[in-house]
């Protein structure tokens, strides 16, 4: 097993960060030939997934998110902590703090048009985020 921890720098809510060179490295770095690699964002509003890394995508994904998870609603967050991030918590959940990808041949069993994305979701964004990187197998 082999473990490393990934980080990224978000500017504000809503980035949604390429991390996949820094999770194939991660992949190199490990020497494991066959397995699995998880990801898992050390926060509860930010998020992992896969997405075709192409403008008109990300902004379909952004107003999607939006929808589920509105800017102008009343979450029972905001009222209890003062923060104003509610919604970005919510995002988070839905979407989820990790995923698993494929290793074959030393290298990510990605899609052709499928990246590794970090989700910024937090309203006060502007920060550092941490992501385990555990890769497994021989």
């Amino acid at each position: 097993m082999f473990r490393t921890i990934l980080t990224v720098t978000s500017s504000c809510e809503g980035d949604i960060i390429d991390i996949t060179l820094q999770v194939a490295k991660a992949v190199v770095e490990s020497r494991v030939k066959t397995g699995l690699v998880h990801l898992f964002a050390q926060h509860s509003t930010a998020a992992l997934t896969t997405i075709e890394y192409e403008p008109g995508v990300l902004a379909d994904f952004k107003r999607a998110l939006a929808i589920l998870a509105p800017d102008n609603e009343d979450y029972a967050h905001n009222s209890r902590w003062g923060d104003g991030n509610g919604r970005s918590h919510v995002k988070a959940a839905l979407v989820g703090p990790s995923i698993t990808v494929p290793v074959e041949n030393g290298q990510l069993m990605c899609g052709t048009w499928q990246q590794l994305v970090l989700l910024e979701l937090d309203v006060n964004a502007g920060r550092q985020r941490t992501i385990v990187c555990t890769v497994t197998g021989t």
